[in-house]
């Protein structure tokens, strides 16, 4: 780069107080003069081949695909060093640009790759180094790497650790711990943002920072609070976990005529009881093949050999009725293949979804169990959709999870939830009627089930983002605390205002503002 940090924060001050331009080209010019145009091969406009590859890649979502809802980027950008980025930042703010960071493109809303005002996509596709410390039990892992790419490393380099992300191979970890980030080792360690110890921020000024130089109040914000509302995350410190050489896995279906609604009842007793190192999780769907018939998925990770689990499954959960022959004992990093549905350890390193598809998702929270009436009554419902594939998925709870304080960090479900609800939709035609069908569907589905979860606020989990929830004024003006507060307790409970208040001491502009991003609260 041309320019160290302290001369791009010297211009930047010099021109804070001239008036702004929102001109592609000035926005180039400026990038050419921060990085003494090593920029240029890294920046791609609407007209080039590039652009065109990168922004297809970036929507695992294919709903917003050739909509006209959102603008696209002015420019994509692939940086490759965190001068670059600061550049970007500087620039950006400058003219009056939004930047739009993407890790992996998982975002629920798309929010990474589509804004309704001007804005540089700023895709970490090159940010993807993975440090491995096994001696010391951590990782650097760079922001645009995937969760594939991280179990991977960690895997070469050992058969007895682990880090508890999410399932999907293909989810960029810059999001996901930034949202909080679960999956199968959730009731053992927590979430993947329990277990970060150390992160490389951009900020509003340009400038990076380490989690000492940024305090322990933003630090606090970004692991769950949605990183994106404050910096350009860059990189996370991850703290290894142990887990034993040997794990089992199972995979038990059960329909309603095998007593799918019993067994699913029991399950919600115990699924937050059972020792920590038990993890199973439902799906509830309808098979739409031979006439299509409802059924529930008992899927677990146990971390242990299946001669400890069997007995532990007959007393605690015998209605379920397990069987030898339905466990299989493998390593950690083939139970993450197993649960990807992916066959071979490389697998774990495509970046981009399989048959991806169009999909809505909304969360919720369930803290009593529902009667087995109750559940009778989402089943029929569930049967009486078509044309498109419905999945409540159901994470249990308890465990680590009972043992963390609700503000210890952003993300405030612990104690007290039995499960997390996922619910997902699905569809392939992307004809605008049938779409508006399908989520009609899914949002009569959810005001169904309001009776049956949490209350005062109903909850929902930041990563299963949902903009029905509210939204933040784009075009129109800023949104305030009290406004933003509609859709922020929902995801954050009685942290959102510490989160608006972080916000307002160190971004008070909003310049890294969004459809759901947190508003700054002046103090």
């Amino acid at each position: 780069m041309g320019g160290n940090l302290a001369s791009i924060l010297l211009i930047f001050v010099s021109v804070s107080l001239v008036s702004c331009y929102s001109r592609p080209e000035d926005f180039l010019q400026c990038m050419s003069e921060l990085t003494a145009s090593k920029s240029s091969v890294h920046l791609f406009n609407p007209s080039s081949k590039e652009y065109a590859n990168l922004f297809n890649v970036s929507q695992q979502n294919t709903r917003w695909m050739n909509s006209t809802s959102s603008t696209n980027p002015v420019f994509i950008f692939t940086p490759s060093e965190e001068s670059e980025i600061q550049a970007a930042v500087v620039c950006a703010k400058r003219h009056r640009l939004e930047v739009r960071a993407k890790s992996g493109g998982h975002d629920y809303e798309g929010l990474s790759f589509r804004s309704q005002n001007p804005f540089v996509m700023v895709d970490l596709v090159n940010f993807r180094a993975i440090n491995v410390d096994i001696n010391n039990e951590t990782a650097w892992v760079q922001a645009g790497a995937t969760l594939g790419e991280v179990y991977y490393n960690i895997a070469k380099k050992s058969g007895v650790h682990a880090f508890p992300g999410g399932v999907c191979p293909s989810v960029g970890v810059g999001g996901h711990i930034s949202g909080g980030g679960f999956g199968l080792l959730l009731r053992k360690y927590g979430l993947a943002a329990d277990n970060v110890v150390d992160a490389r921020i951009i900020d509003v000024n340009g400038r990076v920072l380490d989690r000492n130089a940024m305090g322990e109040d933003l630090f606090w914000a970004i692991r769950g609070g949605g990183g994106a509302s404050f910096s350009v995350i860059t990189a996370w410190k991850i703290k290894l976990v142990r887990v034993p050489p040997t794990t089992t896995v199972f995979k038990v279906t059960r329909r309603l005529n095998e007593s799918a609604t019993k067994i699913f009842h029991k399950w919600q007793l115990i699924g937050s009881t059972l020792p920590e190192e038990v993890f199973i999780q439902v799906m509830a769907t309808v098979d739409r093949s031979n006439g299509g018939f409802f059924k529930t998925i008992f899927s677990s990770l146990f971390l242990g050999k299946k001669s400890e689990l069997l007995p532990l499954m007959n007393a605690r959960f015998p209605e379920l009725g397990l069987q030898e022959t339905d466990c299989q004992e493998m390593p950690w990093i083939k139970a993450q293949l197993h649960f990807a549905g992916a066959n071979s350890t490389e697998a774990l390193l495509n970046r981009v979804t399989p048959n991806r598809n169009s999909y809505k998702a909304k969360s919720d929270y369930v803290k009593d169990p529902i009667p087995e009436s109750g559940l009778e009554g989402i089943w029929k419902r569930f049967l009486e959709g078509s044309d498109h594939k419905m999945y409540m998925i159901m994470d249990p709870y308890g465990g680590k999870m009972d043992e963390i304080s609700e503000s210890a960090l952003p993300f405030p479900h612990r104690k007290g939830n039995l499960y997390n609800v996922q619910y997902l939709l699905q569809w392939y035609n992307n004809d605008p009627a049938k779409a508006n069908g399908h989520m009609a569907w899914l949002r009569d589905h959810y005001s169904y089930m309001e009776q049956f979860v949490s209350r005062s606020p109903r909850a929902a989990y930041l990563n299963y983002k949902d903009l029905d929830l509210g939204m933040n004024a784009q075009k129109n003006g800023s949104t305030s605390f009290s406004e933003a507060k509609v859709w922020g307790e929902r995801y954050f409970k009685g942290n959102f205002e510490r989160l608006a208040r972080v916000k307002g001491l160190v971004d008070p502009e909003d310049f890294f503002g969004n459809e759901q991003s947190i508003p700054p609260l002046l103090i």
